[in-house]
């Protein structure tokens, strides 16, 4: 076989595998009920975008889309984090 031919179709299944796993964690961040694991499966989607454009050779991007999304996300759990409001302790979980 000719190595241009495996190699086409390693590319092809990478981006698919690439492909399913975007689609399955941003279906995820949707349907999330919890806010962190709902910013941490956006993280993931972001991750994958980044790597879709690296085997698109656009490298740049990737790294762009690394720092500027996933960094914003990141602040984003913080701030989620920090502003919600949840009880410990309450007296309601004694009875």
């Amino acid at each position: 076989m000719d190595t241009s031919i495996i190699a086409s179709f390693m590319e092809m299944l990478v981006f698919a595998v690439m492909a399913i796993i975007s689609i399955s964690f941003a279906l995820f961040v949707v349907t999330a009920k919890d806010i962190v694991r709902s910013a941490l499966s956006l993280i993931v989607v972001m991750f994958v975008v980044a790597g879709m454009y690296i085997m698109l050779n656009a490298q740049f991007l990737g790294v762009i889309q690394i720092l500027v999304y996933v960094g914003a996300i990141g602040v984003l759990i913080l701030f989620a984090v920090m502003l919600t409001k949840k009880e410990f302790g309450s007296d309601r979980d004694v009875e």
